[in-house]
């Protein structure tokens, strides 16, 4: 059933109502290979046009990528396709069909496969148990019961596939995410998907990781799989799609073949202007050492990290996945424990031992994961933003909300956060929009040390120059400020001062003039820089 009660009804074509059965047997594309075809696709929440009349096409056997900043509409575009949304106007044609709607059902059954930024898999049951989720084999049709021999065969023949090595009985939640997202791929294979839309796919994927999910692409692609590839990376694009579509404020605004255009060209019509510099470093004074960490242990973790952050400095810690930049990060902010060391801020030692302790102390944490430990989810814009000093607006018991509103929405309105109102729920902000209320969060706190892990992550190229702004406006108010990155041209771009790091210890420091993408790979290696 859609959201508005209703049956996903085909308009026009050939299959009327189809079962999953022959929608699965039924291969034939039209005429001129198009096999996605949008038109006039509209849809309205209150506030928002989060649609505006968007055109789209996508033929079998190609890769079509979508960019646009966050709130351009490409997440809503997602959920219609998928039937989580009904459009209010416009039509989804597919494989020759034409629908006014879509419920997920229906987009399963015609096959439509979305692999989500955040996966839709669950981590107690088993690889196998997982692939065929909603789709099990059973022994027989009269016996509710699973046919698991089967079931782990298939599962094998499908890992096999894609050359993953991994065994269909093991517990997905022992699997890496790179492996997890293998696993969802292995689903969409398995209810032989047409259109496989990916949101974000690599955004948590190491490299190799992302390495090896394009050559599964490239796979599906030969067999005639369209693929629906939504980045904010633009070398990825540019590297793996054959089509592009520029979405911008809910419209389309140009779909071209890839080979066509730059990348300097994509991001001019994602934003609507040219972006002059990609990283608008601004140097401030460095002033007095506002934080010194001295042999930092955690047995197994962190080995002897030493380091000082002294204020109007960004300093930015580099390094390859599980290098330990996240979890000294987390050790100093109370987040982790750690088994020996000391941290001092303004000069004098302080003892953290949560989280909240490093807050009293001064230090902001911006963490990677913000939907999991950066946000409240089902609280509102306002009182995400301002949850940190939430206290202030407390008297005899009693919130102050218009307050609270208040000062949430000048902050939002300085990081151009685009939202119906405070009042609008925050994990029904798109991606970047979430990013942004976190930061807005830290900035209300007064911190004068902010820890930034992967502060552009999931953010599009305009939005990524708003928070390089911000980082210049914290450190000429006098801040320290530490950022994580994986990109290794993010932190060149950023920082003053570059520590690498390899396995839980630091091997390498350069300034941003001494810094190559060489040398820093090469400390990342593990190859100690020469004292």
């Amino acid at each position: 059933m859609g959201e508005d009660g209703q049956a996903a009804k085909p308009v026009s074509g050939r299959r009327g109502d189809l079962s999953l059965s022959t929608a699965i047997e039924e291969s034939e594309m039209v005429a001129d290979g198009i096999l996605l075809r949008v038109k006039g696709l509209t849809k309205k929440f209150p506030g928002v046009v989060a649609l505006d009349g968007v055109d789209i096409e996508a033929r079998a056997g190609e890769i079509h990528g979508i960019c646009g900043e966050n709130g351009a509409g490409k997440s809503t575009l997602i959920k219609m396709l998928t039937g989580a949304h009904t459009p209010d106007s416009g039509t989804i044609e597919f494989d020759g069909v034409t629908y006014t709607a879509l419920d997920p059902r229906r987009a399963m059954a015609i096959g439509i496969g979305c692999i989500y930024q955040e996966l839709n898999l669950i981590p107690h049951l088993s690889v196998a148990e997982n692939i065929f989720l909603g789709r099990e084999i059973y022994l027989s049709d009269s016996l509710n019961i699973l046919d698991r021999a089967q079931m782990n065969a298939k599962a094998a023949e499908l890992l096999a596939d894609i050359d993953l090595n991994v065994s269909p009985r093991a517990r997905l939640g022992t699997l890496g995410v790179g492996h997890q997202q293998m696993i969802e791929i292995c689903r969409a294979i398995w209810s032989n998907a047409k259109l496989i839309i990916m949101d974000e796919p690599t955004s948590s994927l190491s490299e190799k990781e992302a390495h090896d999910l394009f050559r599964v692409m490239a796979r599906m692609k030969e067999r005639g799989v369209a693929i629906l590839f939504i980045s904010h990376r633009l070398d990825e694009i540019r590297a793996n799609c054959d089509t592009v579509t520029v979405m911008r404020d809910g419209r389309t605004i140009e779909s071209f073949a890839m080979k066509e255009r730059s990348v300097d060209n994509i991001i001019q019509l994602m934003v609507g202007r040219n972006i002059q510099n990609k990283y608008p470093k601004e140097r401030a004074a460095h002033g007095d050492v506002v934080l010194s960490v001295r042999n930092l242990n955690r047995k197994g973790v962190l080995h002897d990290i030493n380091f000082e952050l002294r204020a109007g400095e960004v300093l930015g810690f580099a390094g390859l996945v599980g290098a330990g930049r996240t979890e000294t990060a987390r050790a100093i902010t109370g987040a982790d424990p750690f088994d020996s060391g000391t941290i001092e801020v303004f000069g004098k030692e302080v003892k953290i031992r949560q989280p909240l302790d490093s807050i009293n102390a001064g230090i902001a944490f911006l963490t990677e994961n913000r939907k999991e430990q950066g946000l409240i989810l089902i609280q509102s814009v306002a009182f995400n933003a301002t949850i940190v000093k939430m206290h202030k607006y407390g008297k005899a018991g009693w919130l102050s909300l218009k307050g609270i509103r208040e000062t949430a929405r000048k902050i939002c309105a300085e990081m151009r956060l685009k939202t119906s109102g405070m009042d609008m729920l925050v994990g029904k902000l798109s991606g970047g929009n979430q990013q942004k209320v976190v930061i807005a969060k830290w900035l209300l706190s007064n911190a004068k040390i902010f820890i930034f892990d992967e502060p552009t992550r999931g953010i599009d190229v305009g939005a990524k120059v708003e928070v390089y702004k911000l980082i210049n406006q914290l450190v000429a108010g006098g801040a320290g400020v530490i950022i994580i990155c994986s990109e290794m041209e993010e932190v060149m771009g950023m920082a003053d001062r570059i520590l690498v790091m390899h396995e839980g210890e630091i091997t390498g420091e350069m300034t941003q003039e001494e810094a190559t993408q060489e040398r820093i790979m090469y400390a990342a290696s593990g190859f100690k820089q020469a004292s």
